[in-house]
């Protein structure tokens, strides 16, 4: 089955319709934040997911207790960042996903910013979203087989093996040297 998926055309098929569904949800969410009437600001979002955080049932504990220290001790004392981090991040992971560019890279930022989330107890489309971004990468590239990955990875394979067959440009001994 993963093999399928990883390299069948009709598969590749498949997940571009996935992607585009993907990528229309991430663009247009990212779109509202940066465009919106009132400039985005997670502010309140992330003190309600720390007053209320995600808690078992019949103790009462933070189901989360790493992620709740995150969000108290890097992400409110941050939010300046996170507030450019999230609409920028969802607007470039929707461009990636539909244009096919990079996209398992998308695809996992997708998720990562779906697990968060759910992290922090909000569930509405997330775990939809979360089992096609699932589709997106376990399709690997072949995912972008019919996007701009088809051009994109290729060149950025033979820049890497340029790379690591010369290894970085260092200067020549002696180069540089004042006598």
């Amino acid at each position: 089955m993963m093999k399928w998926w990883r390299e069948n055309v009709w598969a590749a098929g498949l997940v571009v319709w996935v992607r585009l569904l993907l990528g229309y949800h991430w663009l247009t969410a990212g779109w509202h934040k940066i465009t919106g009437d009132k400039p985005f600001d997670a502010t309140g979002f992330l003190k309600g997911a720390i007053a209320n955080p995600v808690a078992d049932k019949t103790t009462g504990e933070a189901v989360y207790p790493t992620y709740l220290a995150f969000l108290e001790h890097f992400a409110l004392p941050n939010v300046k960042l996170i507030n450019i981090l999230i609409p920028w991040g969802e607007l470039l992971v929707g461009l990636g996903l539909i244009l096919g560019t990079l996209t398992v890279t998308a695809a996992f930022f997708g998720l990562l910013m779906n697990f968060m989330f759910v992290f922090a107890g909000t569930v509405s489309t997330n775990p939809w979203l979360m089992l096609l971004g699932m589709l997106v990468l376990t399709a690997g590239a072949n995912a972008g087989r019919f996007g701009l990955d088809r051009y994109v990875l290729p060149l950025l394979r033979k820049e890497a093996n340029r790379f690591f067959r010369r290894g970085p440009k260092t200067p020549a001994a002696g180069a540089g040297l004042q006598h």
